[in-house]
């Protein structure tokens, strides 16, 4: 006996039939937003491995204290997130998806809005929101039609106005909140605009960094800059000339508070900036960035440029000027490293802390009590020897790698450096010596260049408000019924439907029949 499934014709899709079902199930909301949520989730990678773009230093660091897990992550990219190809394939989809989402969208919604309200119900009591109310003496069934249009359009209502046939009278169709629908798809083309914007800022912005110490210009090529990411369309010619000269840098400390003494209030640069128009004084500050031919310029950080001249072995100047010491703490007492590939015969190297109020402990073991350089020292090791800079590879300027050094002064062999303002110290075996000659302050500044900032931040704010109103305006559809009753009187029959959810509706019925009562149950003379 055959089985009646095997009666069933099967419909074959074939290759154009899955491309439709493939389209389909692309450009539904569902996928969109599960689109949205993985490129979210695809995201956080790029917050946990450090990627190449930003610091290709600290990929390689990873890669030596990792050496089984690096290929493994390197295979997947994730220390290049943002331009992998599985990250690009799920931005690219999802913007697919949500094209396909608002064109077919729009299409329907602007069809409905060029229609009328929907068919008038026969039995307008099978709505959610209903009721019915006699008009007053004088008013027929077409007068009164004409006089409720006009109260709902008033009240924001599309109304359709239809004549009495077929052995019933005039009725009304009316609709309001399509602007609901509206905020929706605006909100949804503005998501796809953040995508567009943020694209172009991808393509064609920069981001870099640079350490400006007291009395130096920056200037805007690519040459100034201490480390650079341009996005893939970036070109050189579109860089804004604009210089930057740090004039000074004054930061408030707390000396009031026991429990936060020391912490830093405000930070304060005085910057002269010149576009090309001449000189002009500004000031720089945290949250309060420079606006420079397009680029915004934070300031992200700040610290203590020693002043520092090496003398090599020959008795010439090898190094001369600041070198920046980084902040380890509250207090400022800050890593420094200095290296000094020119050096002869040997490369020299520097490393070691700078204290900007320099005391002594119980143990005797140096240490900074105030961030203000009240009474400043260096206490510096000094290293010999091949320092790698010939190699090619990627080195951390504050990181010294002191393994293949010799080791010259230390605090171990009993004659590490501790050099005050104004001093020298002598090097062992006339290999040079070594001047602290003062303290400078430095600014770690940001520099944004970006696009799509406006156009994002333009798409930003309409799907914040598009969002809005789609939340908060309700869509309802109204009928309202005029029939003459058995008394001569006119009797207005009236039903709600919401289109979703709507707890207001109730609400929306009874201020519509207490506008028809406030204007139509009053006798009249006149209303045919």
């Amino acid at each position: 006996m055959a089985h009646a499934s095997d009666d069933i014709a099967q419909p074959k899709l074939g290759p154009l039939g899955w491309l439709r079902f493939v389209w389909t199930q692309l450009t539904s909301m569902s996928t969109a937003l599960f689109l949205l949520l993985l490129l979210a989730v695809g995201a956080v990678p790029g917050s946990i491995f450090p990627q190449r773009s930003v610091d290709a230093v600290k990929v390689a660091q990873y890669k030596k204290d990792h050496p089984d897990l690096f290929p493994v992550l390197d295979a997947l990219q994730f220390f290049d997130v943002f331009s992998s190809a599985w990250f690009s394939a799920i931005y690219l989809l999802l913007f697919i998806s949500l094209i396909g989402c608002v064109i077919p969208r729009a299409r329907v919604h602007y069809r409905h809005w060029r229609s009328a309200p929907p068919k008038t119900p026969a039995r307008l009591e099978r709505l959610p929101e209903h009721g019915s109310l006699e008009a007053g003496d004088g008013w027929t069934p077409a007068g009164a039609a004409d006089a409720a249009a006009a109260l709902l359009r008033k009240r924001g209502y599309r109304v359709d106005v239809r004549p009495a046939a077929g052995g019933r009278g005039p009725s009304i169709g009316a609709e309001r909140g399509l602007v609901k629908e509206l905020g929706n798809l605006v909100f949804h083309a503005s998501l796809i605009g953040v995508l567009i914007a943020v694209a172009i800022g991808g393509l064609y912005g920069y981001k870099g960094q640079r350490i400006i110490v007291e009395g130096e210009t920056f200037v805007n090529t690519l040459a100034s800059y201490d480390t650079f990411n341009p996005g893939s369309r970036f070109s050189e010619d579109s860089l804004t000339p604009y210089a930057v000269k740090l004039d000074k840098f004054s930061v408030q400390f707390d000396r009031d508070s026991k429990s936060h003494y020391g912490q830093p209030l405000a930070f304060h640069a005085d910057v002269t900036t010149d576009t090309g128009e001449g000189p002009q004084k500004q000031v720089l500050q945290v949250n309060s960035p420079l606006s420079l031919g397009g680029d915004k310029v934070y300031l992200i950080g700040n610290g203590y440029a020693p002043v520092i001249t090496v003398r090599d072995g020959q008795g010439k100047v090898a190094y001369q000027g600041p070198a920046v010491a980084v902040p380890q703490d509250g207090m400022y007492t800050s890593l420094f490293v200095l290296k000094v590939p020119d050096a002869k015969p040997g490369q020299l190297a520097f490393s070691g802390f700078l204290l900007p109020t320099t005391m002594r402990n119980a143990q005797n073991v140096s240490y900074s009590a105030d961030p203000d350089p009240f009474a400043p020292t260096l206490t510096l090791n000094s290293y010999t020897g091949d320092l790698g800079l010939d190699a090619g590879k990627p080195q951390n300027v504050y990181v010294l790698d002191t393994k293949p050094l010799t080791e010259l002064n230390s605090r171990a062999k009993g004659n590490g450096i501790v050099l005050a303002p104004n001093q020298t110290a002598e090097l062992p075996n006339g290999l040079g010596s070594i001047t602290f000659s003062g303290l400078k302050r430095y600014i770690a500044v940001d520099v944004h260049h970006d696009p799509g900032e406006g156009l994002a931040a333009l798409f930003a704010g309409l799907a914040f408000f598009s969002l809005i109103a789609s939340l908060l305006i309700a869509r309802r559809r109204l009928w309202l019924t005029f029939e003459p009753g058995d008394n001569g009187r006119t009797v207005i029959g009236y039903g709600l439907l919401a289109r979703g959810e709507d707890l207001r509706l109730s609400r929306e019925a009874q201020a519509v029949r207490e506008l028809l009562e406030k204007h139509l149950t009053s006798d009249s003379e006149n209303r045919s």
